[in-house]
């Protein structure tokens, strides 16, 4: 078994974050995005990785690398972002002769057990209801429960049941195969070779897909939903920080996520906030966002923010969305 996380998008929904920092990078309860992905499928047994790399790729190599020493891994670059499907197809040199694969987006945090995902007699989908299917792959089943038809993001959707960016595929062959096919006769779905249109080609061809529901899946593409996801798993007692330094004159309302090295004094922090390591803050409040590392903060207030690294602030009460390198004065 191979995990396969596509990683080569620009994530153009969260600049100016991504104009400098890829969006699997970006911290959630004081964690990469992609971190969260790497250690789900270690604890379900997987232990080969293919990464799939492009925009600002040299720094999710840096990072995996760094953090992951031990982790076998192989990093292929997609020179040109033609869609999902077009991503695996790259990578299918590494892919040749593997019997099973887990492919898993690199921009989504979950709860869900992948053991038994993987443990699936037939290639398998990771779904999720949701209110409007529009926006996702979306799957219809048959009378029995399993996979009728898959499309991307239709207008008329055929069901609630989107697509949650988990794959389990047993005919790994045949899959490079559709797409393949698919790409040698330049069959595009919203412009893009879509990895729905070579599961679909599968299924045209008799193969059996079975559907695993996820309890809680969050696509971390937008600010609204990074900052529930970092709510949410601050609420569990794994992710929010317990033995906390003493600061300063400040107030700290739980459950809140702070790295080494902050320097915070004359504040209230919380709650939801997550705090990059080495951050400063002087007299501020902050609360539900997500600040990034060696970020400065002098006399504001913050709510629903997210704040990139290397940030200087000043005098400010507002809800921003502010990507890196970046200096702000409000006074």
């Amino acid at each position: 078994m191979k995990a396969v996380i596509p990683v080569a998008g620009a994530g153009t929904r969260l600049r100016p974050h991504t104009y400098t920092q890829p969006k699997p990078l970006i911290p959630v309860a004081g964690k990469p995005i992609i971190a969260f992905i790497i250690d789900k499928l270690l604890k379900a047994g997987v232990s080969e990785f293919v990464f799939i790399i492009g925009y600002l790729g040299e720094k999710i190599q840096l990072y995996v690398e760094q953090h992951y020493p031990l982790l076998q891994k192989e990093f292929i670059y997609q020179h040109e972002r033609q869609g999902l499907g077009h991503a695996i197809w790259t990578a299918r040199d590494a892919l040749s002769g593997v019997d099973e694969i887990m492919i898993v987006l690199g921009d989504i945090i979950f709860e869900a057990d992948l053991r038994e995902m993987i443990d699936e007699p037939t290639s398998c989908l990771g779904v999720k209801k949701v209110e409007d299917p529009r926006e996702f792959g979306v799957v219809e089943l048959d009378g029995k429960g399993k996979v009728k038809r898959v499309e991307e993001k239709p207008k008329i959707p055929m069901s609630d049941l989107a697509i949650v960016g988990l794959y389990k595929i047993k005919e790994v062959a045949l899959l490079l195969d559709c797409i393949d096919e698919n790409i040698r006769h330049d069959r595009r779905t919203n412009g893009e070779f879509q990895l729905t249109d070579g599961l679909m080609c599968m299924l045209d061809k008799g193969v059996k897909f079975s559907t695993y529901r996820i309890n809680q899946w969050f696509d971390c593409g937008r600010k609204d939903v990074l900052l529930e996801t970092n709510a949410m798993l601050l609420n569990k007692i794994d992710f929010a920080s317990i033995e906390i330094p003493e600061y300063e004159n400040t107030i700290l309302i739980h459950p809140v996520s702070i790295g080494e090295g902050c320097t915070i004094r004359n504040s209230i922090i919380g709650p939801y906030a997550t705090i990059g390591s080495f951050a400063v803050i002087n007299a501020s409040i902050v609360r539900d966002s997500i600040i990034g590392s060696y970020a400065a903060l002098h006399e504001v207030v913050l709510h629903h923010s997210v704040i990139g690294s290397d940030t200087a602030i000043k005098g400010l009460s507002q809800s921003l969305n502010i990507g890196d390198n970046t200096e702000i004065d409000f006074r």
